[in-house]
């Protein structure tokens, strides 16, 4: 009698943690699938016109964008990046990508503007 008991104990036992497993495994496969990576910072894409190669300057664009995301040398100048950048698992990915260079005066020289939103 006891030994019914006991191994009826253990099979309730290994029912919970068989329960427990399948709700930890689909609550990490539900994760998983509306996972969003999202990495960057959002900036006024609309501003983008209104920087001119030879005139605008490094202040301007602060003011316009903030500070930038990333910074570094591209091609011996002083490169600011901005971007924000959205990626998803199973869904639309997203991106829009500004690189501005400066000369030793700290005068645009150059940049790109690339975005994944089309208005074609």
């Amino acid at each position: 009698m006891k030994m019914k008991n006991y191994f009826g104990l253990v099979e309730r036992r290994l029912s919970v943690r068989n329960f427990a497993k399948i709700i930890l495994l689909s609550t990490g496969l539900l994760f998983f699938a509306s996972a969003c990576i999202t990495l960057g910072k959002d900036f006024p894409a609309a501003y983008v016109p209104a920087i001119k190669i030879g005139e605008t300057s490094k202040s301007e664009v602060r003011k316009m964008f903030g500070a930038p995301w990333l910074s570094g040398n591209q091609d011996g100048e002083l490169a600011w990046t901005y971007g924000n950048y959205d990626y998803s698992v199973f869904g639309e990915r997203k991106a829009k990508d500004l690189v501005i260079q400066f000369d030793d005066n700290g005068v645009v020289t150059t940049y790109t503007f690339s975005t994944t939103e089309h208005n074609e």
